[in-house]
């Protein structure tokens, strides 16, 4: 029996072993993985619960999903469930789970099939369309106290913020977000500041830009004025075509929030997004009065993303309900030219336009650096029924100007009381703004003028009409791109080229000037040398000479005698050797003028055809004589020692 018992001893022993081994593995039942997923539960109706949710494989391939919620109370049970499609969209429940315990904010729930029977793998779940809901409880299912996306409905983390600006209420503004879901489609949230309890208002992304307007391609939820937020899961238009994320972020649109469904017309915030989304390269022109001084502005070109153009023109002193059309003109504002482009009028109340431009009026297609070096300028008109009337104008593109100008004095001719300047400003374009500005001149008079070849002392033929010179003004602008002959002449040429300006009495007159003035490679330096020329025959007659450097090298040689008389004509030349020595002529001088004592002469070379410089003249052994007269040249009324032979 012992052994029986004995035997029996060792049999439940074993029996016992066996049970303890068998005990052992139902213990230890599937392991995990490694394998898990977390994602975040975020608070709902109380902002003290959040929390997150983790999707675990097990090695039999179940699934192991943990709910573990921060700021529960103990007492609470919460139910839980996986719900198909995003939490913005919202979707019927697929998967139950343990109810969240109150006490510990802690559901864990074992998982191989959705409530339908379809199985369902650890990766399937990770890539799920669907999301997760706490509810407060099985007799509130309503309340919501924690919600979180799931799978393929989880941010990635790319996110794109555009500014919504206000419009009717300056108090509303704020923005848009548009965040990745995984799946490729876009959460979009509008945050708007300054809206109130109670209200609720539309909103929509529109075809093309704010500035130009267009219809709804999208519909957003409304925005809840009491927490301006509206959150919208987007992933087709509202025809139906299918849209990404990525899409959206070049997609040509705006979003308007509008103040109410029963008044759609009235906006409270609005924004270009997409392509139309400005990237911060801006240029601004300025606008300068025309008719009326106290009316001046700018127009600011702003690159979009997709290349296109945002033109704000924004005026000062224009009055409410008066609309100013404007356009982009071809050429520059000094020469005129056809419209190019139309912009919105110009609303009087506020000052401003705001136009995108994607091609020209005949349907070229023209981006924004394009028309930074466009051949255009603006115009802003007094109205429709008076576009004769500009209010402002400005150069664009290839046309403003650079910080390159060159200044040209104009010299009094018949008129002491006339003189002024001639200003040559390099263009972006390279051409030339050429500007005269005359004082003394009177209105009712318009006085031709012109670039003349070589010297105003040896005088030549027209190369360049300048527009008339406004007597009123005294002002005259011109555009120059090329000589009258067409050849192509730059802003470098012209002031490097052998010229004057003549301005003339009139039309009727052009004999008569009334300033002139060397340009270019004519104009002088400040580097001359005064020499005296002593009275000979005549002991009333005497004055000087002076030798002028030019920019080119060249010297302009003038004579101006005291005591001469009207009607007198005076050879004048320079002689080799001192006036002690004598010797034969080597340069010919103009003849000095009797009745202003006056001779001009630009020196290049000397009368053997040997060029000669300024600095070389300064240091020539030479005199000066001036004469009686062509037919008395034995009759001397100056001379005077120059270069080496001064002391």
């Amino acid at each position: 029996m012992k052994t029986f018992l004995h035997t029996s001893g060792c049999l439940v022993a074993a029996t016992i072993l066996v049970l303890g081994f068998s005990g052992c593995d139902d213990d230890s039942g599937p392991s995990l993985t490694g394998d898990n997923t977390v994602y975040t539960l975020n608070p709902r109706s109380n902002p003290a619960i959040s929390g997150n949710v983790t999707f675990s494989k097990q090695s039999d391939n179940s699934v192991l999903i943990t709910i573990q919620l921060s700021g529960t109370q103990a007492g609470g049970n919460h139910p839980a469930h996986i719900h198909a499609d995003n939490a913005v969209d919202g979707g019927t429940i697929v998967l139950d789970l343990e109810n969240v315990d109150g006490a510990t904010g802690r559901s864990e729930t074992v998982v191989t099939a959705f409530n339908d029977g379809t199985p369902v793998t650890y990766e399937e779940l990770i890539a799920f369309d669907g999301h997760v809901n706490v509810h407060a409880g099985a007799d509130n299912m309503s309340t919501l106290i924690a919600q979180g996306d799931i799978g393929e409905n989880v941010l990635t983390g790319e996110s794109k913020t555009y500014p919504l600006a206000f419009v009717s209420d300056p108090a509303i503004d704020g923005s848009v977000v548009f965040e990745e879901r995984q799946n490729g489609e876009a959460v979009v949230t509008i945050m708007l500041d300054g809206t109130s309890a109670g209200n609720s208002h539309p909103a929509h992304i529109h075809n093309n830009s704010a500035a130009e307007g267009g219809g709804i391609a999208i519909d957003f939820t409304p925005v809840d004025g009491e927490t301006g937020i509206s959150v919208t899961n987007v992933k087709a238009l509202n025809n139906g075509t299918a849209i990404t994320y990525d899409e959206l972020l070049n997609f040509d649109g705006y979003v308007n929030v509008h103040l109410s469904s029963g008044d759609l017309g009235t906006l409270i915030a609005q924004g270009d997004i997409g392509g139309n989304e400005l990237t911060g390269e801006t240029v601004e022109y300025e606008l300068g009065p025309a008719s009326d001084p106290t009316i001046s502005g700018t127009a600011t070109f702003a690159k979009r993303k997709n290349g296109f153009t945002l033109v704000t023109v924004q005026l000062t002193g224009t009055t409410a309900g008066n609309s100013h059309p404007s356009h982009i003109h071809n050429n520059s504002a000094a020469e005129g030219g056809g419209i190019a482009i139309d912009f919105k009028p110009i609303d009087g109340a506020t000052g401003m336009s705001r136009t995108t431009i994607r091609k020209l009026n005949d349907d070229t297609p023209i981006t924004y650096d394009e028309l930074l070096d466009f051949n255009g300028y603006v115009n802003v008109h007094l109205s429709s029924a008076e576009l004769s009337t500009l209010i402002a104008q400005g150069d664009i593109g290839g046309n403003i100007l650079t910080d390159e100008s060159v200044e040209y004095p104009l010299h009094s001719v018949s008129d002491p009381n006339i003189s002024g300047t001639v200003t040559f400003a390099k263009r972006k374009s390279g051409a030339t703004l050429v500007t005269i500005a005359l004082t003394g001149t009177t209105a009712g008079n318009t006085h031709p003028a012109h670039i003349h070849n070589n010297t105003a002392a040896e005088t030549g033929g027209i190369a360049v009409d300048f527009k008339p010179v406004a007597g009123e003004t005294g002002i005259s602008k011109t555009t120059i791109r090329a000589l009258n002959d067409a050849t192509p002449v730059t802003y470098e040429d012209l002031i490097n080229f052998n010229g004057y300006v003549n301005v003339h009495l009139s039309s009727d007159n052009l004999g008569t000037l009334i300033a002139q003035g060397d340009i270019g490679q004519n104009a002088l330096t400040d580097e001359k040398v005064e020499y005296i020329l002593n009275s000979v025959s005549n002991p009333a007659i005497s004055g000087t000479a002076t030798f002028v450097k030019r920019v080119n090298g060249t010297a302009l040689v003038t004579i101006q005698l005291e005591g001469t008389t009207a009607g007198g004509d005076h050879p004048a030349h320079i002689h080799d050797n001192s006036a002690a020595e004598t010797g034969g002529i080597a340069i010919d001088l103009s003849n000095v003028n009797g009745a202003t004592g006056y001779s001009a002469t630009q020196v290049v070379e000397k009368r053997d055809g040997t060029p000669i410089t300024y600095d070389e003249l300064i240091v020539y052994d030479g005199y000066i004589n001036v004469h009686l007269s062509p037919d008395d040249l034995g009759t001397l009324i100056a001379q005077g020692d120059i270069g080496a032979n001064v002391q």
